[in-house]
């Protein structure tokens, strides 16, 4: 059986990252959608909060989502698992990720990294975004389904 990782912060998930998980079971039986705990940032959501809208958005017995803390290389090794899922929006992203990937390489040889161009529609999408746009009461239904916009006006007072 075929598992990929796709970490992520997903603070919150938006329609981007669901199209990038699903497009990834196309490719693996499972996928391990992964949510990071940084100490570095202050989401929004609990990491419970996080893994129920994820839970509840991803309606599919073939994703795991799970929370872990320390370096995605770790956990992955941990889990057995030996290819992460990555997006590229940008140039910024692209350098970023090549620096990381080759980390990662160097902690653990096996560990490959596959990166999926996000889908044209959702190219433009970020979770910094959409809590921008949450915070201002703006529209967030192109960004996020529906039990996530209620979540984010909840959370910012505009529900």
């Amino acid at each position: 059986m075929s598992i990929a990782l796709y970490p992520g912060t997903f603070d919150p998930m938006t329609y981007g990252h669901m199209d990038l998980a699903t497009r990834a079971l196309k490719i693996f039986d499972r996928v391990v959608v992964a949510i990071g705990i940084n100490p570095a940032k202050n989401p929004i959501f609990s990491v419970e909060e996080r893994t129920e809208m994820i839970q509840t958005v991803l309606n599919d017995d073939r994703f795991d989502v799970e929370a872990y803390e320390g370096l995605t290389v770790h956990y992955a090794q941990k889990r057995g698992i030996h290819t992460v899922i990555r997006s590229l929006r940008t140039l910024d992203e692209f350098e970023s990720e090549i620096a990381m990937t080759t980390a990662n390489r160097l902690m653990l040889p096996e560990f490959e990294s596959i990166y999926l161009p996000p889908s044209q529609h959702y190219a433009h999408i970020s979770s910094t975004l959409v809590r921008v746009i949450a915070e201002f009461g703006g529209d967030l239904s192109p960004f996020v389904p529906p039990h996530i916009e209620s979540r984010l006006k909840q959370a910012f007072g505009n529900g």
